[in-house]
Order: structure tokens, then C-alpha cells, then sequence
């Protein structure tokens, strides 16, 4: 199942707003092959079972699969996975994650089983839901996931006082977070934002690490953008949040990532919208009050009422510290 996930971890730039999904496919009469591997092909290709399937032909009888995500067993865009794995004699299939897609939702277990295949669920599942996080929950709620992206001091600073704010942390930091802008299907920013930094919102990696078929995610002005602006092309919205966030995933947006200044990020956390808090620290304080924080307006009024999430993630970045927080 690792090596599925790894194979998924490769796929998922090139793929979305499909799943991001590795398979392993293991001779039955070779338990030590290293095992034929597949994921995702691209946003219209075979699916990994299928792809893995074909990588191992006759060696496929009396196997067994590994595959990150339950085999689909409806008519898409391709044919049902379950279908092709029943056509190939695969004896056992071990499955991290159920999928929770309508169209999906058990059945494409239970084709396998009805079929006299053996079929296992659980194996490493909790590191294919963090994987699929943004696609299980936009199959769950019709919205995307979340991600707010901060980057502050450590005294919680966004800018100086008379508004300069570009370089506060360094720049593996920055390199990591155009990483999260990669992996997101679209960048939401407010129209003060916009104003102030005219940001183009592309995703900058170093040479090498993009691929011909990453594509560049969907840029979202939250207001009115200038006509001359950076952003364009551009997708302005307005509103409610969760309505943005509902027509946003209707337009098969898995994850969202925020990246507003301190006004758009309030009112996200506020609404209790924000599904993974991405904070970058850089080892530096402005060592007074008059900075600008990292969210606008009044918050908790008192201890009681502090949000308190969990730290699910914490990585160093050249001299700068990454947290990712969930569950606030």
C-alpha cells in the first residue's frame, strides 16, 4: 500500500479534479515481485486499477491488489474499475479507503465480493485520507477543502506598520508554499488584496518539479478585480462564504487555497470555514503592537471562548517553521 501511495502522491497534480489514486498489483505466485504499479492517468486516461492491471496482464490471475481508493463501479468517463478487476482474476483486493462519491459508496466493494473476491478494508488508512483530504471532503460536502495560508513573525505579524510585508520568511518557505499552490485547484484572494500587491497568484517552482500537464490553478477575487489588474484571467465572486464555497465546488474545485489578507482570513476563520491552517513562523518579531496581525477585527473575548484545534503537521523550512493546524 505504500508504494500506492506513493504512485498517488505523483499523480495528483496531473489529475485533479479526479482522485489522485495509486494501485499495486502482486503476482499470486510471486509475493516478494516488487508488483506492477499504476495511478491515475491524466484527467481523461485509465483509472490506477487499470492501469496497474494492464502493467502486470496474465500475471494479474490470482493476484493481489492494492489500491488506494474503493474501485469506482459505475460508467464515467471509463468503464467500472470493479468490472475490470473481476475480468482480470484478481483474487484479493485490499482497499485503504471507502469512497464516499454517491455514484460509488460501497459498490464497487460489494461488486468485488459478489464476485468471490476477497476484499480487505483499512489497510493505511489514515495516510490516504490525509492524501485524499480535499477529494473525500468535497465528495462528503459539495465544498472544497479549505486551506488557509498565513505567514507571519513570531509574534504574529503579516506586515510592518506602514504596510511593507514582502520576504518575511525565507526562501525555502516561499518554495513551499507555491508547493501548496500546486496542489491546489484554485487560489482565492480578497479585492484589497489585489489593490494593494497586484498579484499574479502563479505557481513558481523550481525548475524541474512542474509537469506539461500541471495546470495553473483558478484564480478567485473575492470583490471586483481592475480590469488592468495582475490577476486576470480571474473568477470574481461575492456573498455569502459558504455560497462561494458551494458554487466553487460545483465547478469542481477539490481544494481551495486562501491566501487574503488579514480581513479575508478573519472572516474565513470566523465562519468556521477554514479546514487546514497552513502557518509559516519566521524567526523574527516586530517587537510591538502596531503591526499588522495575521487576522482583522475583534476575536475570542475570553479565554473560554478561544478556538483551540490540534497541530497535525510540523515541518522546519530552512530557518522558518511550518504548522498546520486542523479542527479549529
Amino acid at each position: 500500500m505504500g508504494q500506492a501511495i506513493e504512485a498517488a502522491a505523483a499523480a495528483r497534480r496531473r489529475v485533479a479534479p479526479r482522485p489522485w489514486v495509486g494501485a499495486v498489483v502482486v503476482p499470486a505466485d510471486s509475493p516478494e515481485h516488487p508488483g506492477f504499479t499504476g495511478a491515475t492517468d491524466g484527467r481523461a486516461g485509465a483509472h490506477a486499477e487499470v492501469v496497474a492491471l494492464a502493467a502486470a496482464g496474465q500475471a494479474a490471475v490470482g493476484s493481489t491488489l492494492y489500491v488506494t481508493l474503493e474501485p469506482c463501479s459505475h460508467h464515467g468517463a471509463t468503464a467500472p474499475c470493479a468490472d475490470a478487476v473481476i475480468a482480470a482474476g484478481v483474487a484479493r483486493v485490499v482497499v485503504a479507503v471507502a469512497d464516499p462519491d454517491p455514484l460509488v459508496a460501497g459498490e464497487g466493494l460489494e461488486r468485488l465480493r459478489a464476485a468471490g473476491i476477497e476484499v480487505e478494508v483499512g489497510i493505511c488508512a489514515e495516510a490516504v485520507e490525509a492524501q485524499l483530504a480535499a477529494y473525500l471532503h468535497h465528495r462528503r460536502t459539495g465544498r472544497p477543502f479549505v486551506v488557509l495560508k498565513l505567514a507571519a513573525t513570531l509574534d504574529g505579524r503579516t506586515a510592518a506598520p506602514d504596510g511593507s510585508s514582502q520576504w518575511i520568511t525565507g526562501e525555502a518557505a516561499r518554495v513551499d508554499a507555491h508547493r501548496l499552490r500546486a496542489d491546489s485547484d484554485a487560489i482565492l484572494v480578497g479585492a484589497a488584496t489585489v489593490r494593494a500587491d497586484n498579484p499574479r497568484l502563479t505557481v513558481r517552482l523550481p525548475e524541474g518539479e512542474r509537469g506539461p500537464d500541471d495546470t495553473e490553478p483558478l484564480r478567485v477575487v473575492l470583490g471586483a478585480a481592475a480590469a488592468d489588474a495582475a490577476i486576470h484571467p480571474c473568477l470574481e465572486v461575492g456573498g455569502d462564504l459558504g455560497d462561494v464555497l458551494d458554487d466553487l465546488g460545483s465547478r469542481g474545485i477539490l481544494q481551495l487555497m486562501v491566501e487574503g489578507g488579514a480581513t479575508v482570513s478573519a472572516a474565513f476563520h470566523s465562519a468556521g470555514l477554514v479546514d487546514r491552517y497552513v502557518l509559516y513562523l519566521a524567526p523574527a518579531l516586530f517587537g510591538g503592537n502596531d503591526g499588522v496581525p495575521l487576522f482583522a477585527g475583534a476575536g475570542a473575548a475570553s479565554i473560554e471562548s478561544l478556538r483551540r484545534g490540534r497541530i497535525v503537521e510540523m515541518r522546519r523550512l530552512g530557518d522558518d517553521l511550518r504548522l498546520d493546524l486542523e479542527g479549529m
